[in-house]
């Protein structure tokens, strides 16, 4: 190879690399910035590390303006990488790609455009009209995916949707109705699914698991106190109590009832005495929350990432209605060995095995249970 196609190599490779870790850096925030993007941004003058920053808990200030700051004199000469394009539009302060070009930054490599129609590109175009480099694609793929729900909230009005289910080796996720709850996976998977609940700004179940688990729906995690996703429970006729665990609690943690026309005012205002706040939506043919209205209330309200855990029917509804953006599906070894409630219908099953549909992302081993992580091909594009 001659030096001449060597350089861009080179050039390529460390591209990649600083786009690797400045998506790495921008999960870390992913649960607390709604609705704005977690963002990762790095600051590189001559291969060397000047400023990293993430966006801000509660999503102000930005990614790039937290790399600025630590970078200081730094910034002038060198390279950004950032996880979605630099902003165009004023909000408290003037737009981050006005502020990455008065730093003297050379070189933006952006993973992605952002769709949001108040950015769609002009950020990019300011920073080339004031003479800075522009690359952008490198890591576009992970980008999409860490950032599919701000996507999603501003092309489709909905957040996107991770869609966990357990199951017995057999294939269910409960027993029959006279059954007590079953406790499918091990203490690894649970912690693990306490981590997915953080990364998320809102942690939803349908009514059926909220009558009959009686949830708390927090993460439990150590120094997690912080995070305190909104709790959703789809309830058509509004059967929850006032006196479950969520009722209880839902002063010290947000929580929201969707509901429809169908449930009655008094059930309503015994919820919201409480501190449970309801929100009423379309019903489906089946009388149920129309699952599409719902997911787009949540966007009006800022949520841009679902962590649904709602059951086998929500579960099955969000797959047949292209809703569930990510399936995360732990499976233990041990089978419940008489006939339950499936974790998912045949139609479900059918799609998450259909490689026109979902791509299969990951599979690992939590104890002794297998997680399958489960991506739907649409939103990937």
């Amino acid at each position: 190879m001659t030096a001449a196609h060597s350089a861009p190599d080179a050039v390529m490779a460390e591209d990649e690399r600083f786009m690797a870790a400045a998506l790495a850096l921008g999960r870390r925030n992913l649960g607390v910035c709604a609705p704005s993007p977690s963002v990762g941004a790095l600051i590189v003058r001559d291969g060397v590390l000047v400023g990293r920053g993430v966006t801000s808990k509660g999503g102000r200030p930005h990614a790039e303006r937290n790399a600025i700051d630590q970078a200081g004199p730094a910034a002038a000469g060198a390279t950004l990488y950032v996880t979605l394009e630099p902003c165009f539009h004023q909000g408290r302060g003037p737009p981050c790609a006005q502020a990455v070009a008065a730093a003297g930054i050379a070189r933006v490599v952006s993973a992605i455009e952002d769709p949001d129609e108040r950015v769609a590109g002009r950020g990019h175009a300011l920073l080339r009209e004031a003479g800075v480099e522009v690359v952008v694609g490198i890591g576009a793929r992970a980008a999409r995916r860490d950032h599919c729900g701000h996507i999603l909230r501003v092309t489709q009005g909905r957040p996107m949707v991770t869609l966990k289910l357990a199951r017995t080796a057999d294939g269910y996720a409960a027993g029959d109705e006279h059954d007590p709850r079953l406790a499918i996976t091990g203490e690894a998977a649970n912690l693990r699914v306490q981590v997915m609940r953080a990364m998320h700004d809102a942690i939803m179940v349908g009514a059926g698991t909220a009558l009959g688990d009686d949830p708390l729906l927090t993460v439990r995690l150590p120094g997690a106190e912080a995070f305190r996703p909104l709790r959703v429970v789809l309830d058509a006729r509004l059967r929850l109590s006032p006196r479950s665990r969520l009722g209880a609690t839902a002063r010290d943690f947000p929580t929201l009832a969707i509901a429809t026309d169908a449930a009655p005012a008094e059930r309503a205002a015994a919820l919201e005495a409480v501190g449970v706040s309801v929100e009423r939506v379309a019903a489906d043919r089946e009388g149920h929350v129309d699952l599409g209205a719902a997911l787009r209330a949540l966007g009006r309200r800022g949520v841009t990432r679902v962590f649904s855990e709602g059951g086998p029917g929500v579960g099955s509804a969000l797959i047949a209605q292209g809703l569930a953006d990510e399936v995360i599906l732990f499976t233990a070894q041990k089978p419940l060995g008489r006939t339950g409630l499936p974790a998912l219908d045949r139609f479900a099953l059918s799609a998450l095995d259909d490689r026109a549909c979902y791509a299969e992302a990951e599979i690992a081993h939590f104890g002794s249970d297998e997680m399958r992580d489960f991506q739907r091909l649409e939103r990937l594009e």
